[in-house]
């Protein structure tokens, strides 16, 4: 029988069939986004050349070849000449809880794909790079297994490119150095602004999570998850000419300016995770974050509670005469606000003990006598301290705030995200965990999924929040609707809202104590369902809320949540938001500088109907921003609502079933 493929055509076959080996992909469970894995020269193909991987969304480029790389000490950068030598896909579809965040019961559902690969030529390292794509998720990480080539793991910097298919519109947190707390607005410029010949200085430091819009193809976002072990990631876009660029991981440096990781085999990488969606919404809705981190290491966890808070130190610490005085009468005053309002907690701030000794019981509040006379009332006190002090007297302080029966320490200035700072957050969540101990993160780097771990931990700032008011006007409508979709996408956010003196820009002036907040007071309620805060602040003085009707809304707004959707939006000019509570829904929606009239429907609802307890902004808002419209309605699913939104305004409602 004549051959029927001519030996071009065979060869031509066994290539195809060699090069499919060597390009091993791996899809979204929907089928609807696909990581590519393959080696490259001149960016072509080839059997051993620089590993790289690539990312379509419903078949469009999202992010093109881009290199995957580890730049380690005294060797040459390993993943420049390797072949890949194997794959081995996997599944995963599992279901896991979490005592706190935006949903209580995750859906934990992906396919995985490990890819091995190998140098040719002599010393012969080895390492995979282990792969998760979710339906709005795709998430990598590096793994370099024990090998005689290498005593241990050296990294000078870690090579990840992320080079994404077309210039896109960025949301960038531009950041001065690797020692801040976070607290700056994002920029909106095209990716190729990044550039250092286009405006800006070359290779400019970006926070994470950095926010995307790829036109044509969707939404993304860069940020990490699981960190143990391992440094911050930031990001810089190298390209010196006016092309649209790239940008590539930056590990923030330690102690040793030249090594940026150092452990023992085997290691692994934190994961670099690419949040992608049609919508931007859908990022902020996505727990791929937590998913990504190992399950819960407390064996008991009854004792801890989200919750909100009243709070001394944003008012100015004013007591019941209207004066600031830092003091033990002024707190009790603020545990009895507690009380009367159903909170579980009262924070006090700075200045209970020497800044720099937290054993040293010589400041103006006395915490023991607080914790007595809180608990007589149901309340629980936590307490400020500053990381450096807690860095060294942990191991000492955290047994007496256990046996005086505090809840939870706000630990601040922390400004450290290399190695050693990240090691010591696990250190301290540990401690606190065993003394049962809650923990808010301030002067911190954003978070990463930690709180699956260590679900003692509540929150984090790492946000320019409502504390801004106090003395400049960068906290804003414009700035706060652009938080959702970038900063909260990894996660918890004190943002610190509640704000009651509610004026116009034009009205506005910085000032403490007292200090005025921009917009309306409805928006601020809406905060309380928008902002992701299982320890949440009420930040005004107790008189601000006294006879106002809508501080209704905040003392039956919960601090976690079974469910969240976002319904509409578009980062720093609106946003709305559903979130379930048992049985009760809570709807919060926010705009800019811009009033807004938008339609809602209530398809997220349950069977049945619901009475609507709406906080609006009443007619003249816009002019008087106190000025809040309450009512109440009858609702189902079918319902459409109209919110009519004034300038910096917002809309909250509280759902609950008609029985």
């Amino acid at each position: 029988m004549r051959n029927r493929f001519p030996a071009l055509a065979v060869s031509s076959l066994i290539a195809a069939a060699c090069a499919a080996a060597q390009t091993p992909k791996v899809s979204s469970p929907d089928g609807n986004l696909v990581a590519t894995f393959e080696t490259i020269l001149a960016n072509n193909p080839a059997p051993e050349g620089q590993l790289v991987y690539s990312v379509t969304f419903h078949e469009r480029p999202i992010v093109d070849r881009s290199a995957l790389a580890l730049d380690l000490q005294g060797q040459r950068t390993l993943g420049t000449s390797v072949a890949i030598t194997g794959s081995a896909p996997s599944q995963t579809d599992e279901t896991y809880h979490l005592i706190t965040g935006k949903a209580s019961t995750v859906r934990n559902h992906y396919n995985a794909l490990r890819v091995d690969v190998a140098e040719k030529q002599f010393p012969a390292r080895r390492f995979s790079i282990e792969a998760r794509v979710y339906d709005d998720a795709v998430a990598f990480r590096y793994v370099v297994p024990e090998q005689a080539p290498l005593g241990d793991f050296r990294l000078k910097q870690e090579k990840t490119e992320f080079r994404v298919s077309k210039d896109a519109t960025a949301y960038a947190l531009v950041l001065p150095h690797y020692h801040t707390m976070y607290e700056a607005e994002y920029i909106r410029l095209p990716m190729s602004a990044f550039g250092g010949g286009n405006g800006l200085s070359q290779k400019v430091l970006i926070g994470l999570p950095l926010l995307m819009q790829v036109p044509g193809v969707g939404w993304m976002a860069i940020t990490e998850a699981d960190l143990e072990g391992n440094s911050s990631m930031y990001l810089v876009n190298p390209e010196t000419s006016w092309m649209r660029g790239w940008f590539q991981s930056q590990l923030a440096p330690g102690d040793d300016p030249g090594i940026v990781v150092n452990a023992a085999l085997p290691h692994h990488s934190a994961w670099r995770v690419l949040l992608i969606g049609q919508e931007p919404g859908t990022l902020v809705e996505s727990n791929v974050i937590t998913s990504l981190n190992p399950e819960c290491a407390i064996k008991d966890t009854s004792w801890i509670h989200p919750g909100l808070s009243s709070w001394d130190w944003w008012s100015g610490s004013v007591g019941p005469d209207g004066k600031a005085s830092f003091s033990t009468a002024t707190m009790k005053y603020y545990v009895d606000f507690a009380a009367k309002s159903g909170f579980p907690y009262m924070l006090v701030d700075a200045g209970w003990s020497p800044m720099y000794d937290i054993l040293t019981m010589n400041g103006k509040v006395d915490i023991p006598e607080l914790v007595r006379y809180a608990a007589a009332k149901n309340v629980k006190v936590w307490i400020w301290m500053m990381a450096k002090a807690v860095d060294a007297q942990m191991n000492e302080a955290f047994p007496l705030f256990e046996k005086w029966g505090v809840a939870g320490l706000k630990i601040d200035f922390v400004e450290r995200d290399d190695q050693q700072g990240i090691d010591w957050y696990y250190r301290v969540a540990r401690l606190a965990a065993a003394h049962h101990l809650m923990l808010d993160f301030h002067g911190a780097t954003k978070p990463w999924g930690i709180d699956r771990t260590w679900p003692n931990v509540l929150g984090y700032e790492a946000v320019l929040g409502m504390e801004q008011s106090r003395a400049n006007d960068r906290d804003n409508p414009d700035h706060r609707v652009t938080l959702p979709f970038t900063r909260m996408l990894a996660g918890r956010m004190d943002y610190t809202p509640g704000g009651f003196d509610n004026v116009t820009a034009s009205d506005f002036t910085p000032r403490e104590p007292h200090p005025m907040v921009m917009g309306t007071r409805a928006a601020q309620l809406a905060m309380y369902v928008v902002y992701d805060a299982p320890f949440q602040m009420v930040s005004d003085t107790p008189k601000a809320y006294l006879d106002q009707p809508a501080f209704d809304f905040i003392q039956h707004a919960p601090a976690t949540w079974d469910e969240t959707h976002v319904l509409s939006g578009e980062p720093g000019e609106y946003i709305t938001m559903a979130r379930r509570s048992g049985d009760k829904w809570f709807l919060g929606s926010m705009t800019n500088w811009s009033p807004r009239e938008l339609n809602i429907p209530l398809t997220f609802l349950g069977p049945g109907r619901y009475m609507a307890e709406i906080y609006a902004d009443a007619p003249d808002a816009g002019q008087y921003p106190k000025s809040v419209e309450i009512q109440k309605k009858t609702v189902d699913r079918t319902t459409h609502l109209k919110l009519p939104l004034a300038a910096g305004g917002g809309y909250a409602v509280r759902f609950l079933p008609v029985k």
